[in-house]
C-alpha cells in the first residue's frame, strides 16, 4: 500500500503559536516557543537560549516550561519585578502551526506558518524536560 503524503493525510490539529524574545531579569535573554493545544485551552511552552532555527541543519535545545494560559499568545510588554519571568517580552514570531504527527508523545512533526518560522520542524523529546528542535527541510519555503 502506498504511503500518503501530508496533502492527503489529515492533521491532528491546527492552532496558533507565538515565539517571545524574553529579556528576563533572572534568566537573561532567551526565546519562548508557545504552542496552543486547542482541546485543553493551554499553551505548551518551551525555552531556548538561542533564536529558533530558520534553516535546515540547525538544532536547538528546548527546555519544557510550565503550561501557560492562551492570554500569552498576544502579549507584548513588561512583566513587573517580583513576578515570575520579570522582564520584557517582545513577539519575535507568531502565526499558525499544524501538528501532523506525534509518536508516543516523544516525536512531534509540526508545520509552522509564521513570518519567520515556516515549514516543517521536528520536536523530539530526549530526556527529562529536554527537547531537540530542528527544521526538517528548506524545500518550498
Amino acid at each position: 500500500m502506498a504511503r500518503k503524503d501530508n496533502k492527503e493525510r489529515k492533521p491532528i490539529w491546527t492552532a496558533r503559536f507565538v515565539v517571545h524574545e524574553h529579556h528576563a531579569k533572572r534568566a537573561g535573554l532567551h526565546y519562548d516557543l508557545r504552542l496552543e493545544v486547542p482541546k485543553r485551552k493551554i499553551l505548551w511552552s518551551f525555552a531556548s537560549r538561542h533564536k529558533l532555527p530558520l534553516k535546515a541543519g540547525i538544532r536547538r535545545l528546548l527546555i519544557k516550561q510550565e503550561d501557560h494560559d492562551p492570554y500569552w499568545l498576544d502579549f507584548e510588554g513588561k512583566i513587573p519585578p517580583g513576578e515570575y519571568g520579570a522582564g520584557t517580552l517582545k513577539i519575535w514570531d507568531k502565526g499558525e502551526y499544524t501538528l501532523w504527527s506525534r509518536k508516543n508523545n516523544k516525536v512531534f512533526v509540526v508545520e509552522f506558518k509564521g513570518k519567520r518560522l515556516k515549514g516543517k520542524y521536528a520536536l523530539v523529546h530526549t530526556s527529562g524536560d529536554n527537547y531537540l528542535f530542528l527544521k526538517m527541510t528548506d524545500k518550498g519555503d
